[in-house]
């Protein structure tokens, strides 16, 4: 069954920057979703790499509604179903499985898995998929690597994270198999923290003008 597109790319043509969030607290997930979506980032990246992360995507979806709050550093099917069941719209994965991949068909949440070989990437194509997640992007080869991909795999869109910075943003976007980037930048830990919430909008105001400048 191929790949959500339908789903999928509306989410990531929305804006050129996907912010990936790493919440410890439960209590910031609401107001830093918030934030985000009025800087013009509504889709958020919340990865299960903290003990709150279920409870702040369940809690960002419930409370912002102007969110589109996703799952990222999805490993398991039983994570996929564990994020959907907390309302993640789509999943993101730094990989590739057929588990993942079969229960990405059972769904009907999106998955935006990870490739990064030109091995990977005609696996994922033979399974209907696209759209990929490139990661670790720049420990992967970043901008020469994934321009090289664009002739002889011109069919698939990436969404590089990983290394990804306000300084090196635009120069991935320009890339013409690129559809936009992953990055942490517009939340860094001092400001969510110290609960800045107009800082963090005035960073995801910056990036998207930046990005689209």
């Amino acid at each position: 069954m191929p790949q959500k597109a339908d789903k999928l790319l509306p989410i990531m043509t929305g804006q050129p920057v996907i912010p990936v969030l790493k919440i410890a607290r439960v209590a910031d997930a609401a107001p830093l979703a918030r934030a985000l979506a009025r800087g013009g980032m509504p889709a958020v990246e919340i990865t299960l790499r903290t003990r709150e992360a279920l409870d702040a995507i369940r809690i960002a979806a419930a409370e912002v509604p102007e969110a589109i709050v996703g799952a990222g550093t999805i490993l398991t099917p039983r994570q996929y179903d564990q994020a959907t069941a907390a309302g993640a719209r789509f999943v993101v994965s730094p990989g590739t499985t057929q588990e993942l991949l079969d229960a990405a068909r059972g769904s009907d949440v999106p998955l935006l898995p990870a490739a990064i070989t030109p091995s990977e990437i005609m696996a994922a194509i033979e399974e209907g998929y696209s759209l990929l997640k490139f990661f670790p992007a720049e420990q992967a080869g970043g901008l020469p690597f994934l321009k090289a991909l664009a002739s002889p795999l011109a069919g698939v869109r990436f969404c590089p994270t990983g290394g990804i910075t306000a300084a090196n943003a635009g120069d991935y976007l320009r890339l013409p198999n690129v559809i936009c980037v992953g990055g942490s930048w517009v939340a860094p830990d001092e400001l969510v923290n110290a609960g800045n919430w107009d800082a963090i909008e005035d960073l995801a105001r910056q990036a998207v003008a930046a990005a689209r400048g």
